[in-house]
C-alpha cells in the first residue's frame, strides 16, 4: 500500500443507527471505496476487529464516546490496513434530537509512516499535558488561550476560570509592569524573552519560576507560546548557598580554602577574619600557596604533619607559630579538612584559622604563676621536683655530681613577731635575691614553704667546688637586712646531700639533706651539715616511736576526729575530713605530722590507713541510718597505702559490708603523690573510677602536676594548698591571694570544684568565697569534732 494521503477533509455522515449516509472524494481517496461502495453500509464494516454478526454494539460504544477521539483501523479497498483516528459530533435538531452524526478522519498512518510524520501529527494539546513545566499560549490581550495541568496545578485555577484570566493577574503589583513589557517586546518586536519571577496562585501561593516566550504565528493570528520552570528548589539552595557565605563572612576564626597543584596548595578563598588575623588583604593571597606564612625554623615537626596530613588526604589539627604581613608572630591552632567531590575525590582543603596568641601567653603566665612563689619569684616545690630530676638525669649521663641544699631560716618566727609580717616578707625577698647570686645560671633556688629554701646544683666537679659555693652562700646569708632604717640579723641553717652518695633518686636525696639540715640546726648556729650515714641511726626516742606504733590499734590508742566542708554559698555541711588522732600515753594526743612520715617508712601506715577505713565507713553507716546519704566522707591515702594490691579491692569490699554507696567515700591524695607516681595514681583513678568513689587531690599548687594528667584522672575536686590559702594575709593585700585566686580559676578551668582548706581567717573566707572557691574548711569554720558531733551538725541539715 502506498503512503496514505491527506485527511484533511476525509469526512462522512452517519445516520442515527450508524449508517453511511454520504461518502465525499477525500473519503475515498484515503480507503479505496467509491461512494457506491460505501453509502447504506454500517460502520462496523470499515472497522476492522468489528465481528459480522455485530447488531450496533461497537456503534454505540463510539457515539457513546462522542467528543473524544477514538484510536481505530480501518478496512481498505485493497485489503490492507489504515490506522488512524476517528471523531464522531452529533448534530441536534431543533427539538434537541440527534438524527446526523458527523465522522471525521485524522492522523491516518501505516506501519511504514516516519516517525517524524507521526511526530509531527500530533496534537499540541497531546504534547503539553506530559511537559514537566507549565505551557501556555496567550493572545495579544495576554488572556490565556492555551495551558496545561500543571499550569492549573500552579496557579490554582479551574480551566474555565483559566479561559477567563489575564496573565498579569498571576504576578504581584510590582511585578506586573515587568511583565506586561515582556508581553509587549515578544508582540511587536519579535524577540524571544525570559524572566524571573514569583507566580502567585489563587490561594495566595508564591511559586518561583523562570518564565520564556516567543511570538508564534498560527492561522493568520499571533500568539506568545511559553513554558514556565519551577526554581523553588534552585532558590532554597541559593538561600543556603548565600546563607554559607555570610557565615564564612561573619565567622570569628580565619577561614582559608586552597585548591590541589601538585605539590603546592594555592588559596582560592579567604574571609575577613583572615585578612584580620594575618593582615593580609584577600588580594594578596588568592593564588599564593598557602604556607607562605610559615616562621622560618619554628615548628618543623608541626609542619611535616601538615605535610603529612594533605599528602594522605587526611585531617589534621596542630598549633604553630605563623607570620603576620608586619613580621609579628602569632600562634595559630590550625584545623585542615579535606573536601570531596561526588566521587569521593579531594579537590580542595579547607583550613580553620584560630589566633591562640593571647591564650598562649595567658598559659605561659598561668604556668609561670603555678611553677614559681608568688613572693619572692623563685622556683616553688613543683618545680624543684622537676628541676632535681633534670639535674640527676644529667648527673648520671656525665658521671658527675648534684647537690642538694636545704636551708632554713633560724629565728624566723621572732622576726615576724618582733617586726611584722612585712619585715618577714622583706627578709625573705632579699634572702633569695643573695640565694640567686650565690649560685650559677643552671642551677635552681627554690622556695618550699615558709622560710625553708632549696638549692639543686647541677654538674658539680667536685666536693671542694660544692663547699666554696655554700660557704659563699651561707656568708651572704648573715648580713643583716635592712627593713625601715633597722638592721634585722639573718642566720641559716644548711643540710647538704650529694648524688650518687647522699641517695639516687631525687627522694632519696632530699631526705638526706633534710636530715642533715636537721643536725645542722640543733646547733642552734649557723651551720652547714653534710649527710653522713651515721645520721640514719636511729634515735632511742625513734625506737620507742616505732614501738608505740605497733601496739596503738590493739591499746585503743588512736581515734578519729571529723572536720566538717562546708558550702561556700548555703553554709551547710557538704562533707567531712576524717582526720587521725593518737592518744599516746607518754606524749598525749599526737596529730599525724608527728607520727605519720615514721609509719611511711616502716610500714605501719598500711596497717594504720585499713583501720581508718574502717572507722570512716562506720561514721557513714550511721549518717545513713540518720538518713543523711548525701554527705561523703574524704580519707587521705598514702603512695604505700594504694600500691598494696588489695587496696582497691577492699575498698569494694567495706562498702558492700557496711552497706553504703560507692560516691559517699571519697579517697585523698597529696599533690606531691600524684607527681611521683604518675603511672601507678592513673592505675588507681581507673580503678576508683570503675567502682564509683571520687578522687580528691590535696594541696594542689604545692606540686608540679601536669594539667591535663589531672583531667585524665577525672578528679573529683580539688584542695587548695596551705601555703595558698596562708598567703591571703587579708582583705587589702592586693598581691597576697595571686596564687590562691590562680590556682582556682586553674581548677574552674579544669571543671573542678575547689575546696579552700586551713582557712583560718575572715580575710582568707571572703577571698575564697568571692574568687568563686565552692568549698571551705578550716578552724575559722569548724575544729576536726568527734563522730557524735559530727553526727548531729547534719542530723537535721541545719546550716553548719
Amino acid at each position: 500500500m502506498t503512503l496514505p494521503v491527506p485527511t484533511a477533509n476525509a469526512a462522512f455522515l452517519l445516520d442515527g443507527a450508524g449508517i453511511i449516509t454520504t461518502w465525499n472524494n477525500a473519503c475515498q481517496k484515503l480507503l479505496g471505496f467509491t461512494p457506491a461502495e460505501a453509502i447504506l453500509q454500517p460502520l462496523g464494516a470499515l472497522l476492522i476487529g468489528t465481528a459480522p454478526e455485530d447488531s450496533g454494539e461497537r456503534w454505540r460504544g463510539l457515539a457513546e464516546n462522542h467528543g473524544h477521539t477514538n484510536r481505530v483501523l480501518l478496512r481498505h479497498a485493497d485489503g490492507s490496513t489504515v490506522k488512524a483516528e476517528l471523531a464522531l459530533s452529533p448534530q441536534t435538531q431543533a427539538d434537541g434530537s440527534t438524527q446526523v452524526w458527523v465522522a471525521a478522519i485524522d492522523n491516518v498512518h501505516t506501519d511504514a509512516t516516519p516517525d517524524s510524520v507521526l511526530v509531527g501529527r500530533t496534537p499540541l494539546a497531546a504534547v503539553i499535558d506530559v511537559l514537566p513545566g507549565t505551557v501556555y499560549a496567550l493572545n495579544r490581550e495576554g488572556r490565556f488561550v492555551l495551558w496545561n495541568r500543571n499550569h492549573e496545578r500552579i496557579t490554582g485555577y479551574t480551566a474555565e476560570e483559566m479561559g477567563a484570566t489575564n496573565a498579569l493577574e498571576l504576578f504581584d503589583l510590582q511585578t506586573r509592569p515587568l511583565i506586561a513589557e515582556s508581553i509587549r517586546r515578544v508582540f511587536e518586536n519579535g524577540e524571544e524573552v525570559a524572566i524571573e519571577a514569583d507566580v502567585v496562585a489563587r490561594n495566595g501561593r508564591e511559586t518561583p519560576m523562570v518564565l520564556c516566550g516567543a511570538r508564534v504565528d498560527c492561522n493568520g493570528g499571533q500568539y506568545l507560546f511559553g513554558m514556565g520552570v519551577d526554581i523553588s528548589a534552585r532558590r532554597d539552595q541559593e538561600r543556603w548557598l548565600r546563607l554559607r557565605e555570610r557565615a564564612l563572612h561573619a565567622a570569628s576564626n580565619g577561614i582559608v580554602i586552597t585548591g590541589i597543584d601538585g605539590r603546592d596548595c594555592p588559596i582560592e578563598y579567604v574571609n575577613p577574619a583572615f585578612e584580620r588575623i594575618t593582615g593580609y588583604s584577600a588580594e594578596e593571597v588568592i593564588g599564593r600557596d598557602s604556607r607562605f606564612m610559615a616562621a622560618p625554623g619554628m615548628d618543623n615537626n608541626e609542619r611535616q604533619r601538615v605535610h603529612e596530613a594533605i599528602v594522605a588526604h587526611k585531617s589534621v589539627n596542630v598549633v604553630f607559630r605563623n607570620m603576620r604581613k608586619d613580621g609579628q608572630l602569632f600562634w595559630n591552632d590550625l584545623s585542615i579538612t579535606p573536601v570531596l567531590d561526588e566521587h569521593g575525590t579531594t579537590t580542595h582543603f579547607i583550613g580553620v584559622i584560630m589566633d591562640v596568641t593571647t591564650s598562649k601567653q595567658r598559659t605561659a603566665h598561668l604556668e609561670h604563676e603555678v611553677n614559681h612563689d608568688a613572693l619572692t619569684g623563685l622556683a616553688n616545690r613543683n618545680l624543684m621536683w622537676d628541676r632535681l630530676e633534670q639535674a640527676l638525669h644529667l648527673s648520671q649521663r656525665q658521671k658527675s655530681m648534684a647537690g642538694v641544699v636545704l636551708i632554713d631560716l633560724n629565728n624566723f618566727k621572732n622576726i615576724n613577731d618582733s617586726y611584722g609580717h612585712e619585715a618577714g616578707d622583706v627578709v625573705l625577698k632579699v634572702v633569695a635575691r643573695r640565694l640567686q647570686a650565690s649560685v650559677r645560671d643552671i642551677d635552681t633556688v627554690a622556695r618550699m614553704s615558709g622560710d625553708e629554701f632549696v638549692l639543686v646544683l647541677v654538674n658539680q666537679p667536685s666536693l671542694r667546688f660544692t663547699l666554696r659555693m655554700i660557704e659563699r652562700l651561707r656568708q651572704s646569708l648573715t648580713q643583716p637586712v635592712s627593713f625601715m632604717h633597722k638592721n634585722i640579723e639573718v642566720g641559716a641553717s644548711l643540710g647538704v646531700a650529694v648524688y650518687p652518695h647522699d641517695g639516687v633518686t631525687a627522694a632519696e636525696l632530699v631526705r638526706s639533706a633534710d636530715v642533715a639540715m636537721y643536725h645542722a640546726k640543733a646547733t642552734g648556729r649557723n651551720e652547714i651539715y653534710f649527710f653522713s650515714n651515721d645520721m640514719k641511726t636511729s634515735s632511742e626516742a625513734r625506737q620507742r616511736l616505732d614501738y608505740g606504733m605497733a601496739h596503738a590499734i590493739e591499746r585503743g590508742e588512736l581515734f578519729m576526729l571529723y572536720q566538717p566542708c562546708i558550702d561556700a554559698r548555703s553554709g551547710r555541711v557538704s562533707s567531712f575530713e576524717a582526720l587521725l588522732r593518737w592518744r599516746h600515753p607518754e606524749q598525749g594526743v599526737l596529730l599525724p605530722s608527728a607520727f605519720l612520715s615514721e609509719a611511711e617508712e616502716n610500714g605501719r601506715i598500711v596497717e594504720f590507713g585499713a583501720w581508718v577505713l574502717d572507722q570512716a565507713c562506720a561514721f557513714l553507716r550511721d549518717l545513713k541510718q540518720l538518713g543523711v546519704t548525701d554527705v561523703p566522707v574524704t580519707v587521705n591515702v598514702s603512695a604505700r597505702e594504694y600500691g598494696q594490691q588489695d587496696f582497691v579491692p577492699g575498698i569494694a569490699a567495706r562498702l558492700s559490708a557496711y552497706g553504703l554507696a560507692p560516691d559517699s567515700l571519697q579517697i585523698e591524695l597529696r599533690e606531691e603523690t600524684v607527681i611521683r607516681n604518675p603511672g601507678q595514681v592513673r592505675d588507681l583513678a581507673g580503678q576508683l573510677r570503675e567502682l564509683g568513689l571520687t578522687l580528691s587531690i590535696d594541696e594542689f599548687g604545692q606540686g608540679m602536676t601536669d594539667l591535663g594528667f589531672l583531667r585524665e584522672l577525672s578528679v573529683g575536686q580539688l584542695k587548695l594548698s596551705r601555703e595558698a590559702v596562708r598567703s591571703i594575709a587579708d582583705e587589702l593585700d592586693a598581691e597576697g591571694g595571686t596564687m590562691a585566686r590562680t590556682l582556682i580559676d586553674i581548677g574552674h578551668n579544669l571543671r573542678m570544684p575547689v575546696i579552700g582548706e586551713a582557712v583560718e581567717t575572715r580575710a582568707q573566707r571572703d577571698f575564697l568565697t568571692a574568687h568563686g572557691c565552692e568549698v571551705l574548711q578550716g578552724i575559722l569554720m569548724s575544729e576536726p569534732v568527734e563522730p557524735d558531733i559530727a553526727r548531729e551538725l547534719v542530723r537535721d541539715r541545719m546550716p553548719a
